[in-house]
């Protein structure tokens, strides 16, 4: 399923003199906040919202750039060099959003789970795992007879399944438990990775037919280089009817004192996947209440950001 771009969500209502006032809650002088375990964005009496929360598991090859498209989302440094990821990071990014029909202004937190592909394939004295929802910035690492979730210097020990095969059944979905959504990536540099959409579409969203579902090409910066075409876009476009977005993977400007990323001008970098992101979770989430009725096969439109 795709929405049509700006269809649920006023795509350039960030840029307002009223989205501005909202894109300041998740901003200190011009620099992006973080945000804690049970910290949110606080907003004045005349402002007040309420906050859509999702939960999104990031799929796809390793090497393809999820750890730094997770970190571009947030506002982070984005790695110079890649690193596999450890067991499950899991990453909070707040995002303000008008709806097109009500005019209403909503928060939307989006919890990012991106899994290292070695983890999940080899489950040995590292696997990951999670039960919980909501965590910011963490890592949940699981070795046999222990589950260690840690924030900074917090650690909280918690039962769990004693041999590895259990582990093993346990971890395998712990990722999908309760998502909301899916980010495909593939990488514009790594053709292998493109072709590998399809049969991981297939495999992660087995019996998970009602998961938003968006793939992301990365690397987009490095379009010189590109293994990936438009015509190859648009002929999985035609076959998936997925929306694809387009993302670089670098850092954006910084401010005057040439370290800190400026989190205004990187916002509006990652505007567009945000909004996409709030889009089609929104939209889902009115279909299954039933208050708006399911596109028919054939009528949707994909976007490509």
């Amino acid at each position: 399923m795709a929405v049509s771009p700006g269809s649920v969500i006023v795509p350039d209502w960030h840029k307002s003199p009223e989205g501005k006032e909202y894109l300041a809650t998740i901003l200190r002088k011009n620099k992006r906040k973080f945000f804690g375990l049970i910290e949110r964005p606080v907003l004045p009496p005349q402002m007040a919202a309420d906050t859509a929360s999702y939960k999104i598991f990031v799929s796809g090859k390793s090497g393809v750039g999820k750890t730094a498209m997770v970190a571009k989302l947030a506002g982070l440094e984005v790695p110079s060099a890649h690193h596999e990821t450890t067991g499950i990071q899991l990453t909070t990014v707040y995002w303000p959003a008008k709806l097109r029909d009500s005019g209403r202004a909503l928060i939307f937190r989006f919890h990012f789970w991106d899994c290292g592909e070695a983890a999940l394939k080899k489950f040995d004295h590292i696997l990951p795992v999670s039960q919980a929802r909501g965590w910011g910035s963490c890592h949940a690492l699981l070795s046999p007879g222990e589950l260690r979730l840690t924030k900074h210097s917090t650690w909280v020990w918690i039962s769990a399944p004693r041999s590895l095969g259990d582990v093993q059944n346990w971890a395998g979905g712990a990722c999908k438990e309760k998502a909301d959504g899916i980010l495909f990536l593939f990488s514009f540099t790594d053709r292998s990775s493109f072709d590998d959409l399809p049969s991981q579409i297939s495999r992660v969203t087995e019996g998970s037919e009602t998961l938003v579902k968006i793939v992301i090409g990365s690397k987009f910066d490095q379009f010189m280089h590109a293994d990936v075409t438009e015509r190859d876009l648009a002929e999985f476009r035609q076959a998936w009817r997925l929306p694809v977005l387009r993302m670089k993977s670098v850092n954006g400007p910084r401010l005057a004192d040439g370290q800190t990323l400026d989190g205004r001008a990187g916002l509006a970098h990652v505007a567009h996947v945000l909004n996409g992101l709030a889009e089609h979770l929104w939209y889902q989430d009115q279909v299954m209440a039933g208050l708006v009725p399911a596109p028919q096969p054939g009528t949707e439109e994909t976007s490509l950001g």
